[in-house]
């Protein structure tokens, strides 16, 4: 169970795209912004809890966040666990020294799998950081997450020869604020 449903990445600018397309939508897209940024109301109907909070209909709450999200002005609106509330204290973040004629393809399949939550591509800083794919991995135990590790591993092998030069576990040690960019009042 997630502790909240975050919209997140938001990234305020000009408004761009529907029929409100003036100051009156952009200062309700703002609103929209504002009532969501610390993430959804965990009720049935969160979009009508929050259309009801600023006056407007559930229908026009979902049409602007579908057109910032449209045109990237928001980037995504995703759940955000406690991932230690579930049960996952072992929190490791395998990174991976991939060809780069190849790290689309083993990013996309990497970032597929059920046990990854997150997977993107980082430039490699060498000498000392050869890795250019980091893929988060979550599980009760330290064992438990090397396992799904050596999962990847074996996946990457079976399905790109070669293209793996590398690969560590980097594990937490705590649990970071996770949130967005806010935006004032």
């Amino acid at each position: 169970m997630p502790d909240k449903v975050a919209v997140v990445g938001v990234e305020p600018r000009g408004h761009t795209g529907t029929d409100t397309d003036d100051a009156a939508g952009a200062e309700l897209d703002r609103r929209i912004v504002l009532a969501t940024q610390g993430g959804l109301p965990l009720v049935a109907r969160p979009y009508a809890a929050v259309a009801e909070t600023l006056g407007v209909a559930e229908g026009l709450v979902r049409e602007r966040l579908a057109a910032m999200l449209a045109d990237g002005r928001i980037r995504r609106i995703g759940a955000v666990p406690n991932h230690y509330a579930i049960g996952y204290t072992a929190n490791g973040m395998s990174v991976w020294d991939i060809d780069a004629d190849v790290i689309d393809a083993v990013g996309e399949r990497v970032g597929g799998l059920d046990f990854v939550t997150h997977c993107y591509r980082r430039p490699r800083h060498l000498p000392d950081w050869p890795y250019n794919l980091f893929a988060m991995v979550h599980a009760a135990s330290r064992e438990a997450a090397l396992e799904r590790v050596d999962e990847i591993a074996a996946r990457i092998a079976a399905e790109f020869p070669g293209a793996c030069r590398g690969r560590d576990v980097l594990f937490s040690s705590g649990i970071l604020k996770k949130t967005g960019l806010r935006i004032g009042g």
